[in-house]
């Protein structure tokens, strides 16, 4: 009984955290009289890497950069991670938790502490879209595949 618990997939949060947060206003205070839609510009970037025996670190990170014409008005980078811990899960299955489930976990927590950052600079804040992690990895797998 003991060897069957031991041998159990085991798949848990143990801790969500902001790894890395900055903002920058490099035009300010002057660009905030100026008028004109801004253009925002999101690049998401994501990395899981094990660093102990059965646990994960997955994060994620935003890059949003707000320009009025070519100037930048805000530049937000956020880092948002969780430790997940993994045990006794088949191999093939291992790649899509780490950039399917767990980020699908993480995001939320990016998605609000980006909306807050920019909110407290001063701005409307910028709502990331949903993303689909699960398309996501697809086409990463079907561009590996033809590379």
């Amino acid at each position: 009984m003991a060897d069957e618990q031991a041998n159990q997939p085991v798949f848990q949060i143990q801790r969500i955290y902001l790894k890395d947060v900055s903002l920058e206003q490099p035009n300010s205070p002057q660009i905030l009289l100026e008028q004109g839609q801004p253009n925002v510009d999101v690049n998401l970037n994501l990395s899981a890497n094990p660093f102990a025996d059965g646990l994960y670190e997955v994060a994620i990170t935003a890059t949003v950069t707000t320009k009025l014409g070519d100037k930048v008005v805000f530049l937000v980078e956020a880092k948002e991670a969780g430790i997940f811990e993994m045990r006794n899960i088949p191999e093939d299955q291992m790649q899509p938790i780490l950039a399917i489930a767990c980020p699908q976990i993480v995001y939320p927590y990016l998605r609000a502490v980006v909306a807050d950052i920019i909110t407290r600079a001063g701005f409307p804040p910028v709502h990331l879209t949903e993303v689909n992690f699960q398309a996501m990895y697809e086409q990463q797998r079907a561009q590996a595949g033809h590379a």
